[in-house]
């Protein structure tokens, strides 16, 4: 058994959490080479909450887009904290739909508390930008791989998450919110988040029970962030074995297989009483 299996979920969300986390450019930087850049909507301006480009995997041509955050205050401004705008998301399913036109496999890093909710994203159209991502994923004729390395809330997480597989890091959490907000929303009691987290099933473990996840990538003891390399090895090969399912199968085929994951998920799992 996993040293991690034995931590709570919240001390999960914690770890989820913290800032010395293996981020987006981490991941590319270890596990990929000859990384190009893209960047912009090609609507209206640039948002650097999501990154992504061309790279190859093991040789392979691939697209790479993630969440991006920073390892510092001021990093994580100026990425505004994972939580893309309107643009962001424009930006993500331009990089996907060239990566269909191309016949490049995509893989998406989820790290995000959610999209970015302010009064300028709602102008812009932020509900319409996720949802198309959403409408565009499910439609792709390119295998899609999703890695859940950090928390995965709400809208903000799925827009880049209708995959064919989608792994979690052991710490990761993937949920319809924070656990700060249902808190909030059930018992108008923020600081009942300890309760939320357990209530919520949102650690990678839960999500394997419930169908969402195919996968559950091993960190080390206390987390990523204090053995960034053992992860690096983990998610390499676990990665490449999805990848490597994936890679020959025909466009209907993937497209037949993400649709029936999604379908299925949650048919197996029990209704959740909430009471309190």
């Amino acid at each position: 058994m996993s040293v991690n299996s034995k931590l709570t979920a919240e001390e999960k969300v914690h770890i989820a959490r913290h800032i010395s986390r293996p981020h987006i450019d981490d991941f590319i930087e270890n596990i990929f080479t000859d990384f190009f850049e893209q960047k912009g909507d090609h609507l209206f301006d640039e948002d650097l909450s999501i990154y992504g480009g061309i790279a190859r995997y093991r040789q392979y041509p691939v697209t790479v887009i993630g969440h991006r955050k920073g390892h510092s205050a001021e990093d994580n401004i100026r990425f505004n904290f994972g939580m893309p705008r309107p643009e962001g998301y424009r930006k993500a399913l331009r990089l996907m739909k060239q990566a269909e036109k191309f016949g490049r496999p995509i893989i998406t890093f989820i790290d995000t508390p959610g999209a970015f909710p302010g009064k300028e994203a709602e102008e812009h159209g932020q509900g319409e930008a996720i949802a198309k991502n959403l409408a565009a994923m499910s439609s792709l004729r390119v295998p899609v791989i999703t890695v859940v390395t950090g928390e995965g809330n709400s809208g903000g997480a799925l827009a880049l998450s209708v995959a064919n597989r989608i792994l979690m890091l052991e710490n990761a959490v993937y949920s319809v919110l924070s656990p700060e907000g249902f808190a909030s929303i059930l018992w108008k009691d923020s600081s009942r988040r300890a309760e939320a987290c357990d209530l919520m099933k949102l650690t990678a473990h839960d999500l394997m029970d419930a169908g969402v996840a195919d996968e559950v990538i091993a960190e080390p003891e206390g987390g990523a962030h204090l053995n960034p390399d053992f992860l690096y090895r983990a998610l390499d090969d676990v990665l490449y074995k999805h990848f490597c399912e994936l890679k020959d199968l025909s466009a209907e085929e993937l497209v037949a297989d993400r649709r029936t994951k999604f379908r299925n998920i949650g048919r197996e799992t029990a209704a959740i009483s909430i009471t309190g």
